[in-house]
């Protein structure tokens, strides 16, 4: 696809826009969170995109814990400072089209993030800058975990506490007298995300006061251990925002009405796990999913897996294709909703320009212009 500004060969309107698709992981998460997930999506929209150089990049590891807010600052700090970088190398200002695209809690850093920039804007005509084109949020919990996550992973943490027990029992219960023995190690379970770890970090230490960990030891770590546990409340804090119902709806409420008004594609691909009855009757998400008859349903696409055991192990491996095997079409469909938001970017600016145009002949003809139209009638309209 061409973009209309053409000009002269080495002016800035004869270089080709640039597209910037930039990746934010979640709680815990770090740079190998997407795997080739985004080096895949450039070849698919490098073919597609004719005169577009496709950008990705992958949002630096960053510290998951403390107020959120923190977090948006530090993004959007790096993103403007970005953009500028991109921006002067490719001709200037407006040439560089951002989608956002983050998983799990980083979708919630990227929907804060666009809320602050349409916010920060000098007036409600200047336009958006940097100019997010689309926000693309991955299995994003934007109303909570689904209950069922941790009904599941309960029901997971207590075999493995009562499996510990035994073992415990029969290591004791083979010496007649007690003697200094370390306590068995834990089950080695490899978890390649954020929340898989932290999981079984749990269920580690559930085992491990079964089994009866020595107190001396513990006292002997105090350091440690209080300063494990001063991490753990900040890590908490930060997971705290899943937990607030009203930032939860307004922030689902500002991305779609960031659509409507604003062109900002929003989508959610959320995890969909199969029936397996009889113990799961029913498809299984990791998210909290608003009504079906809401909006913002409209707005959240399914992302089938039928490889994940749970939701936890379908959330942290969505970008690895050996364990979720609908990670190909989640690849296609995401690139198609990119082209899409890019072409409709191109098609409002186009017709800004055809409208400018148009009242401008017909003030000079007739001296009067076009009637205004209602937003609420253009609203029903997208709707």
């Amino acid at each position: 696809m061409q973009y209309p500004e053409q000009g002269p060969p080495g002016s800035a309107q004869s270089k080709p826009h640039v597209l910037l698709i930039v990746f934010i992981h979640g709680f815990k998460g770090d740079d190998t969170t997407f795997g080739n997930f985004p080096s895949r999506l450039q070849h698919i929209l490098s073919e597609t995109l004719q005169g577009t150089v496709i950008e990705t990049v992958v949002f630096p590891v960053y510290e998951t814990k403390g107020d959120l807010n923190k977090a948006v600052d530090s993004f959007a700090d790096w993103l403007t400072t970005l953009t500028v970088q991109k921006e002067a190398a490719h001709g200037g200002a407006g040439r560089v089209n951002i989608v956002l695209c983050g998983h799990s809690m980083g979708g919630l850093l990227a929907a804060d993030s666009v809320y602050a920039f349409i916010h920060s804007r000098p007036d409600t005509d200047a336009p958006l800058w940097p100019n997010v084109v689309a926000c693309l949020a991955f299995d994003t919990p934007y109303l909570g975990l689904h209950p069922h996550v941790f009904k599941n992973s309960a029901t997971k943490a207590v075999e493995y506490v009562h499996g510990v027990q035994k073992t415990a029992s029969g290591l004791f219960g083979a010496f007649s007298q007690p003697t200094a023995k370390s306590p068995a190690p834990a089950p080695s379970v490899s978890s390649p995300g954020g929340w898989g770890r932290w999981g079984q970090a749990a269920f580690a230490v559930g085992g491990a006061l079964v089994a009866g960990a020595a107190v001396g030891t513990a006292y002997y770590h105090r350091p440690n251990i209080e300063s494990g546990y001063s991490a753990l409340t900040e890590h908490m804090q930060y997971v705290g925002a899943l937990w607030d119902k009203d930032a939860l709806a307004n922030r689902v409420r500002n991305l779609v009405e960031g659509e409507t008004t604003h062109g900002i594609l929003f989508r959610m691909f959320y995890i969909l796990l199969p029936p397996t009855p009889p113990v799961h009757p029913q498809p299984r998400t990791f998210c909290t999913l608003p009504e079906t008859s809401s909006r913002a349903f409209q707005h959240c696409v399914p992302a089938p897996n039928t490889l994940a055991e749970d939701e936890v192990r379908a959330h942290v491996s969505m970008f690895d294709p050996g364990k979720n095997d609908g990670y190909y079409q989640l690849g296609l469909e995401v690139a198609a909703l990119i082209r899409r938001s890019i072409e409709d970017k191109d098609a409002a600016l186009q017709s800004t320009v055809v409208g400018s145009d148009t009242e401008n002949l017909i003030d000079w003809k007739k001296g009067s212009s076009p009637a205004d139209v209602s937003t609420d009638e253009t609203r029903d309209l997208l709707l």
